[in-house]
């Protein structure tokens, strides 16, 4: 019989943080902090830092990276723990919660934010100048540091491209602690690697956003569709002309089938623009409201709020978001919904499938399948009572993710799904010499980030 395995020694906080400079914030080591930093939105992966530091500064997470770095201790900076398989976790490591940076300053047409501050926060602070960021993602209640750290996709993507597409300068925190600014004209290499590098370079700090003028009221339009062949069609056809400010698509399993529809949106336009907006597009039926702005954009958040009273939200979460080529999203689409069984994604999943034109997306990350109209599909998953086991979602994640590379499409990597380094090294294709050079450059003892098991 084999030997159980000996449990790695932990090392004891009080002897690996002894020697800590003067801080401006504080390192905690109390069992409450701890155990908050252990877990994510996924509720799969468990492991316990060693400590948590909560920044007062940018100088603290430098200093704490330099100090880790000369100790060998593993680092991750951590924004709203949304990630879903623990990439953010540090096992008897440092965790740095940079919810405590959290400023935001309107500068002219830029807002000049600390990583750690949520998008809610942003707009609200840039609308009464009457300017907004011109992307977002549909949950507003993520950190600045987080989605750009991913890339930022949202259904303002066909006329602003990513989050990350409309960022003008960052400062960052590089593994071997050094606290710098970098942007398109200065150290653009560690601009590239670090927007939607997976922390693997640096960590944010500190992001300058452009902004736009802000509109003052949304007609917000819900298309329906017959099919998948009918909804991929009409939004290939709307992003292109750019004819709606915001648009994405999503598909939903009814008592009767498979429902599919689009969500878009036209800025300060009236009942006078429905025939012009809606009258061309073949939908079976239609929805339509007046919103405010804001209230547009954090539509979402009474949804959330169900689900955290549901239940919903304190279940396991094993995402599945992937970039399909418009040449086989159809075939993928159909071929997985068909597939999809009772149980097989819980009772508050969603269903993502939204056009994206790979031109607009100017950053060399996230990496875009190499066609000129691309879709994200992706799969929303909790592990409901009932439903399939959080191990029996991330097992079939790994069979779609084959599916979507031999389709020719990508991972959009938030989700759940165990890669290899090979895996890796395939997503990110022609980027990867680039990619592993900077982080040999910019973390060369290999400290931050370690969750996303890439290097």
């Amino acid at each position: 019989m084999t030997p159980p395995p000996v449990p790695t020694p932990q090392p004891d906080p009080a002897a690996v943080f002894d020697a800590v400079p003067a801080l401006d914030g504080e390192l905690r080591f109390d069992g409450a902090t701890l155990e908050a930093a252990s877990g994510d939105f996924g509720r799969m992966v468990r492991q316990s830092p060693a400590a948590v530091l909560r920044p007062g500064s940018a100088e603290d997470v430098a200093t704490m990276v330099r100090y880790c770095g000369e100790r060998g201790v593993k680092v991750a900076g951590r924004g709203q723990g949304h990630s879903t398989n623990g990439q953010a976790q540090v096992p008897a490591g440092l965790v740095i919660d940079l919810g405590s940076l959290d400023s935001v300053e309107i500068r002219d047409n830029t807002a000049v934010v600390q990583s750690g501050a949520r998008w809610s926060t942003v707009v609200r602070a840039s609308l009464p100048q009457g300017l907004t960021p011109p992307a977002f993602t549909d949950y507003l209640e993520l950190s600045v540091g987080g989605t750009l750290s991913a890339g930022g996709l949202g259904g303002q993507i066909g006329h602003h491209g990513t989050q990350v597409d409309n960022v003008l300068e960052l400062e960052v925190v590089t593994g071997e602690g050094e606290l710098t600014t970098c942007s398109p004209t200065e150290r653009p290499d560690l601009f590239r690697a670090v927007l939607g590098g997976l922390g693997q370079c640096a960590i944010i700090t500190r992001a300058t956003l452009a902004l736009v003028p802000a509109p003052r009221s949304v007609r917000f339009y819900v298309l329906t569709y017959p099919s998948v062949a009918a909804l991929t069609a009409r939004e290939a056809e709307l992003i292109r002309e750019g004819r709606f400010d915001y648009l994405i698509g999503q598909a939903r399993l009814t008592p009767d089938g498979w429902t599919y529809f689009i969500e878009a949106a036209a800025y300060d336009a009236s009942a006078a623009d429905d025939a012009r907006l809606t009258d061309d597009l073949g939908h079976t039926s239609a929805e339509v409201q007046d919103v405010d702005y804001f209230d547009f954009l954090n539509r979402i958040a009474p949804t959330m709020e169900l689900f955290k009273s549901l239940g919903e939200w304190a279940r396991p979460h094993p995402w599945y978001d992937s970039l399909l080529p418009a040449s086989t999203v159809n075939d993928v689409v159909t071929e997985t919904l068909a597939g999809l069984k009772s149980g097989s994604l819980g009772t508050s999943a969603v269903i993502l499938l939204y056009p994206i034109l790979t031109a607009k997306c100017r950053t060399p990350l996230p990496v875009m399948p190499d066609e000129e109209l691309a879709y994200l599909f992706s799969l929303l998953k909790t592990a409901s009572p009932g439903a399939d086991s959080a191990e029996e979602m991330v097992a079939a994640n790994r069979v779609q993710y084959d599916a979507t590379v031999e389709a020719g499409g990508r991972w959009y990597p938030i989700g759940s799904v165990p890669l290899t380094t090979e895996d890796w090294i395939h997503h990110f294709g022609a980027f990867w010499p680039e990619f592993q050079a900077a982080r040999h450059r910019y973390d060369p003892d290999g400290i931050l980030t370690p969750g996303q098991r890439i290097f």
